[in-house]
């Protein structure tokens, strides 16, 4: 469709032939002797943005359809009907688990979910005190008392750079890291180190964390995994290098989204590179669940939907589900949903966006200054 609307959008012009007269004073009469000529006038519309446009709008119903079908606390249930019982009953004691954004929602009901299986778990989170608080709760909770906190803003390069060497220096080998937190920003926000907020924490941070933690997560191989908590929101976008959404006019939620088929992207490319090293890699999309994330940047959604969405524990299942499973039941750099590999694409006129992820990695790692 795309190849045959840029064919016709190369130039469409449309031919007015009125009939008109040479020009002559104002006011002078039209002699029989004057012959009449054709002002051609010729209009060139480009169909191109209008292509993007449908496009666009295509994407996003498609993603919007799909998502209501799908997505929606009644859909866990129905899926959860091929659920293995004796698939979450497997204990990981003796095991090092790291979750980003641990302390509400989707992080905390994963870092609970871990913790009641025995796992050692070290909680990030931004706030010291909500950390403490949400810490204290697992640990009555799981009766665990190998839950721990750790502090770092995932806004902030020298942070997530400071929690590596921090955890560099326990020397532990670290079996599951979840790249869980994330932010949804409407206006344009920048960072102390210059970035787009929404992109510093959901991509750089997120790529940055990963990078930094490779040699912990290299001492847990052939077992050590890297889990990516994505988002179906990323159906509605292509990849794209504009990464800071520099171009156009700046819309939060897209630049969300276009964050979250990044960190898929990205997926694919660390199995594609690391995965010789006994480190899997897997994204996921945890479903339209009822988490103080959404309430605070969607809650004209989360009214919407009130009493249709998923439970945090819902929404974590799948992430808990990936952090138990043998390597050998799991697709290397797969996007999965509700325990089962997902399409990355809804529509074929995106499949094959991710080869731009090559010169985005390479930008990342400039910013981040981290070499690979």
């Amino acid at each position: 469709m795309i190849e045959l609307a840029y064919k016709i959008a190369k130039q469409l012009t449309l031919h007015l032939l009125p009939r008109s007269t040479t020009s002559t004073p104002t006011g002078s009469a039209i002699t029989k002797h004057q012959t009449p000529t054709t002002l051609q006038f010729t209009i060139t519309l480009s169909l191109i943005p209008l292509t993007m446009f449908l496009l666009k709008t295509w994407r996003s119903t498609a993603f919007g359809l799909y998502g209501y079908l799908n997505f929606t606390k009644s859909s866990f249930l129905e899926h959860s009907k091929k659920f293995k019982a004796e698939d979450m009953q497997i204990k990981i004691e003796g095991k090092n688990c790291i979750v980003t954004g641990a302390n509400s929602g989707i992080g905390y009901a994963t870092a609970e979910g871990l913790a009641s299986r025995g796992a050692t778990v070290y909680m990030v989170c931004r706030s010291k005190e909500r950390g403490e608080a949400a810490l204290s709760e697992i640990q009555l909770a799981t009766g665990n008392k190998n839950v721990y906190l750790e502090v770092c803003d995932l806004s902030s390069l020298r942070d997530i750079k400071a929690l590596g060497s921090r955890l560099s220096e326990k020397d532990i080998p670290v079996h599951v890291l979840v790249n869980n937190a994330g932010v949804l920003e409407h206006n344009r926000t920048t960072t102390s180190e210059g970035y787009e907020l929404n992109f510093a924490v959901n991509v750089l941070g997120t790529y940055t964390m990963t990078e930094s933690l490779l040699p912990l997560l290299e001492k847990a191989a052939p077992d050590s995994r890297v889990i990516t908590v994505s988002s179906g929101g990323m159906y509605a976008v292509p990849l794209t290098n504009d990464m800071q959404f520099n171009d156009g006019k700046f819309t939060g939620t897209e630049q969300y989204s276009r964050n979250k088929r990044v960190q898929v992207a990205l997926t694919e490319k660390w199995s594609e590179m690391y995965g010789q090293k006994g480190i899997g890699f897997y994204s996921m999309h945890p479903g339209w669940a009822e988490t103080p994330g959404v309430a605070k940047s969607l809650p004209g959604f989360a009214k919407s939907f009130e009493g249709k969405l998923r439970t945090r524990e819902e929404g974590a299942d799948t992430v808990i589900w990936l952090a138990l499973q043998p390597k050998e039941k799991l697709v290397p750099g797969a996007f999965y949903f509700d325990r089962a590999e997902a399409p990355k694409h809804l529509l074929s006129t995106v499949t094959g966006s991710h080869s731009a992820i090559d010169s985005m990695l390479e930008e990342l790692r400039s910013m981040s200054g981290i070499s690979s």
